[in-house]
């Protein structure tokens, strides 16, 4: 069956979008790639029931480019994104080095003190996204969970 060639589906289409920015975030065209990765990730988050927080939580520790809570584990989860703009192998979770998740659990440390966290469970997520090309939205965005332990000299348990 093909669908109305009247302009219904285009306007449902349409209406479906904004609804859909509304509801999970909208991914600003003109931003840079990192910024657009960032958006699309935070949408998909909230897509899977996650609320995410914040967004590019820095302090002198380092930068964590999305917090939010899993309610229905009852966790705070730090969320690192990476995002991949061009065609050549290679995965962009891989970026995510051993340096990376010592910053990353420093700052995630920092934040939980700061806001009296300390006695919550936490995660550390990596969300990888491809998006080649100048498109609307990304090609294909993957939720690794649990991607890597707390870990560095500053580690929650050393």
């Amino acid at each position: 069956m093909t669908p109305p060639t009247d302009g219904r589906t285009s306007a449902i289409n349409r209406w479906w979008k904004r609804f859909q920015d509304w509801r999970f975030g909208a991914i600003d065209p003109a931003a840079r790639i990192g910024l657009r990765g960032e958006q699309a990730a935070a949408r998909f988050l909230r897509q899977k029931g996650y609320t995410v927080v914040a967004h590019g939580e820095t302090d002198r520790a380092g930068e964590i480019d999305l917090i939010a809570v899993d309610r229905r584990r009852k966790l705070v989860v730090f969320v690192e994104v990476k995002t991949l703009a061009t065609s050549k192998p290679g995965h962009p979770a891989d970026r995510v080095d051993a340096d990376k998740q010592a910053r990353i659990t420093r700052a995630a440390l920092r934040f939980l003190g700061r806001h009296q966290l300390l006695d919550n469970r936490c995660r550390f997520d990596v969300v990888a996204i491809w998006w080649v090309g100048n498109t609307a939205e990304p090609q294909a965005i993957e939720h690794y969970e649990a991607a890597f332990e707390a870990c560095g000299v500053d580690g929650f348990y050393s």
